[in-house]
């Protein structure tokens, strides 16, 4: 197989110690995690000396590289495989369709596998013919499990057993309606009970976890100003004993390299997310005593400059977009690039919230930064880079609420904790240096100030609506009206209209330093 500059030294990285005795072994595990839908190599204006990164087609090959070097070698994934224009064109068949050839053996349930309903991911998953594992879930007011809470796979006589599961205040982080026929348990005594079901039947325990805070969706998640915490992994290794690996998901944390539990030993790597990074994890094993001797960990970047495209999964993408012709029809042009950010204001935030608030003639348009998930380029547009920019189901909502519930979700958005939501129609100073829940300064709405007995009508997308996404203030709003196009049709007629985008205005959230 032709040697490509990248791979020569990740050969010599992975290469099994000739040294190893004979009770000795070498396994890898290679992982991946809220790849959600991103299928082509994007600039990598962040990475110095890489020019593209990521790609689909380009980490498969990557994959079936390291495949080679040993036969005991593992692929898993930690959720959120949905998300983007061919993921909901398809209703998640592509995603299953990619993982499929690129050989996964068992992936855990994220939240962004709901954005579809949970009817649909029920059937959905079933096409798949690796473990889809979700060990907590269970369908509501039953002990009927919605998902195989476990599995075990086995390569050249070495048996690994896998557990998955979602995170509690991960399964907020989506439409509530969309996940209303499931209950998301508390993941501790459930993973300790299968580690004690699987403890003498395999070589290896390996967790599967889509918990923790909530991925910042930039571009740049390895960006220190966003980056998030490992924490609930920890608690959770901490908290059971018996677990060897967890590799995790949700929060996009990447793991440069692996975090080891002080207390119990538990190896835990995360990625990025988005396809950038490939994560690798190699074992020295004793198989005579069933223990981690040493490991080495890291994330390979997907240099998609220095990797030929895998042709099957090229092949697959080629077919499913030929299906939908018309997501590569031009729908206005943009100016300049507009970005998204988490935690601060942005430009393709402001314009989403401007949206919002135009197409229900509202006094103020709020969005979750976490909605937004792609930066628009310059230039032309295609429909595709609009409905990858927010590529969810979401109707468009006008609601109305008192100055005072506004208030409670603007102090909810400068904890943080979600991000900062975007705004339209208002301006809000804060100070993050104070006590989460006193951090609004002051708001104004158009050129007035807030008024606590005042009443603002709102225009929002659904997930907002619903009390979703950690912003609950909104359920006390009262739905005035329900658009019957969903906002991802509104932001194309809207772009249409506005063409040229230009730089909306700025300066809405003002933050005190």
């Amino acid at each position: 197989m032709k040697l490509f500059p990248l791979l020569i030294l990740i050969f010599l990285f992975c290469a099994p110690l000739s040294s190893l005795s004979q009770d000795v072994t070498t396994v890898n595990l290679l992982f991946t995690n809220d790849y959600e839908s991103a299928y082509d190599p994007i600039q990598a204006f962040w990475k110095p000396n890489i020019e593209h990164i990521g790609g689909v087609a380009h980490i498969a090959t990557l994959i079936d590289s390291l495949r080679n070097l040993n036969e005991r070698t593992f692929l898993f994934d930690s959720g959120d495989i949905f998300t983007g224009t061919l993921s909901k064109l398809t209703k998640g068949v592509l995603p299953f369709e990619l993982m499929i050839t690129m050989g996964y053996d068992a992936m855990c349930i994220g939240n962004h596998e709901f954005e579809y309903g949970w009817q649909t991911f029920a059937e959905v998953k079933s096409r798949a013919p690796f473990p889809v594992l979700g060990a907590n879930l269970f369908y509501k007011d039953t002990d009927l499990p919605y998902a195989q809470p476990y599995t075990i796979v086995e390569k050249s006589g070495l048996r690994i057993g896998v557990i998955g599961i979602l995170g509690q205040d991960a399964a907020t982080a989506l439409i509530p309606s969309n996940i209303a026929g499931i209950e998301v348990r508390a993941p501790q005594p459930i993973v300790a009970e299968y580690v004690n079901l699987l403890k003498g039947q395999v070589d290896l325990i390996v967790l599967l976890t889509h918990q923790g805070k909530t991925a910042p969706m930039q571009t740049n998640d390895e960006d220190p100003l966003v980056k998030r915490d490992i924490d609930a992994d920890i608690n959770l290794a901490g908290a059971v004993p018996g677990i060897d690996i967890l590799l995790a998901g949700h929060a996009d944390a990447g793991t440069e390299k692996p975090v080891i539990h002080p207390t119990t030993g538990t190896i835990i790597m995360q990625t990025y997310g988005q396809g950038y990074y490939l994560g690798f994890l190699e074992l020295s094993f004793d198989t005579d005593s069933k223990t981690i001797i040493s490991h080495q960990g890291q994330l390979i970047p997907v240099v998609s400059d220095q990797l030929p495209p895998h042709p099957v999964i090229s092949q697959k993408l080629k077919q499913y977009r030929a299906q939908f012709p018309d997501i590569y029809q031009e729908v206005g042009y943009n100016a300049m690039r507009l970005n998204r950010k988490y935690n601060e204001e942005s430009d393709l935030g402001n314009l989403f919230a401007d949206v919002l608030k135009e197409a229900t003639h509202s006094d103020i348009g709020f969005i979750s930064p976490g909605a937004i998930r792609k930066d628009l380029p310059a230039g032309k547009l295609l429909k595709r880079d609009v409905l990858d920019a927010f590529p969810f189901t979401d109707k468009v909502y006008q609601i109305e609420a008192s100055g005072k519930v506004i208030k409670e979700i603007l102090e909810q958005s400068f904890s943080l904790e979600r991000g900062l939501l975007q705004v339209s129609g208002l301006q809000a100073a804060y100070d993050l240096n104070q006590p989460i829940g006193q951090r609004l300064l002051w708001a104004k709405v158009g050129n007035k100030k807030l008024k606590d007995d005042g009443i603002y009508t709102i225009g929002t997308v659904e997930i907002l609506a619903q009390g979703g996404d950690a912003f609950k203030p909104f359920a006390k709003a009262r739905t005035l009206t329900i658009l019957e196009k969903t906002f991802s049709a509104v932001l194309l007629e809207e772009i249409s209209k506005k063409s040229p985008i230009q730089r909306p205005t700025n300066q809405r959230l003002l933050h005190k330093k």
